[in-house]
């Protein structure tokens, strides 16, 4: 059995439960500035941080957006990315435009400590999951082995009075946000008791069990219906043979029926566009 299957395996009992952590992910809106400090997973120190590749596009048959998690995250084969590289190589020029419209995005998830959260005050002093690309990533990066791991470092992971918040600031640029001003500080101090500090720490999520995991056979099997638009319920219609008394005679037959259009799947995570 393969890695990314035993993982699915395993996986495969919480995913029923897994559908209401989307709702733990902070929306973060352009305009606002939120800030949160960044909790470590105790359990498995490693695995604070979950990195992960998502395949999305506008369905060919419904024109909805569809996605999913892409085994390439676990270093497995991913039938979406294949037919994508092989498109974009070695295809038609009507299949290297159509190419691209397959989105492969790369993501992280933290837990967080939410301070405040301006366009939900509900969220102040819960936990919730913080989603973010690249411009994020290299701030957080550099905080903890970077150019300013000097100044911050541990002190990201700590809800103490030495710990620093993170201010994730939110601009719009052209068609999407930007999260460049976003910065970690020490202004702000935060006063919480052992036993608030302790829950925080204890009530993160397991990052590896938020999205569902999907096969091989399911990815192909949803390219064929939003990519190439295949139905799966299509059937080769056979015409029967005239009866003998009057095979001397013309036969015209009524053509095949069409084959139903593809239904949609669900959106796992409608704001995945505007998250980079």
């Amino acid at each position: 059995m393969s890695m990314f299957e035993s993982i699915k395996g395993a996986l495969a009992d919480s995913n029923n439960s897994n559908q209401s952590n989307y709702t733990e992910i902070l929306q973060c809106r352009p305009g606002n500035t939120y800030t949160v400090r960044l909790l470590p997973f105790t359990k498995s120190p490693k695995d604070t941080f979950y990195h992960y590749y998502n395949m999305g596009w506008l369905s060919f048959a419904t024109g909805q957006f569809v996605q999913a998690l892409s085994p390439q995250t676990y270093g497995e084969r991913d039938p979406i990315a294949e037919e994508r590289f092989r498109a974009s190589r070695t295809g038609s020029e009507e299949e290297k435009e159509k190419a691209q419209a397959i989105r492969r995005m790369e993501k992280w998830l933290v837990n967080v400590y939410v301070i405040d959260d301006p366009t939900n005050p509900d969220n102040n002093g819960k936990v919730k999951m913080l989603r973010y690309g690249k411009q994020l990533h290299k701030i957080i990066t550099e905080a903890i082995e970077g150019e300013d791991a000097e100044e911050f470092g541990p002190r990201v992971f700590d809800l103490g009075a030495e710990g620093v918040n993170f201010k994730i600031k939110v601009e719009q640029q052209g068609d999407y946000p930007t999260y460049v001003s976003s910065r970690f500080t020490t202004a702000g101090k935060i006063d919480l008791s052992d036993d608030q500090q302790e829950k925080a720490y204890t009530g993160v999520f397991d990052l590896s069990q938020v999205f569902p995991l999907k096969s091989y056979d399911e990815l192909k099997q949803m390219l064929d219906e939003h990519y190439f638009c295949k139905s799966e319920d299509a059937e080769e219609i056979t015409i029967p043979e005239p009866p003998a008394a009057v095979a001397s005679k013309e036969v015209v037959s009524e053509p095949a029926p069409a084959a139903p259009t593809a239904t949609s799947v669900d959106d796992d995570i409608d704001e995945l566009l505007k998250d980079l």
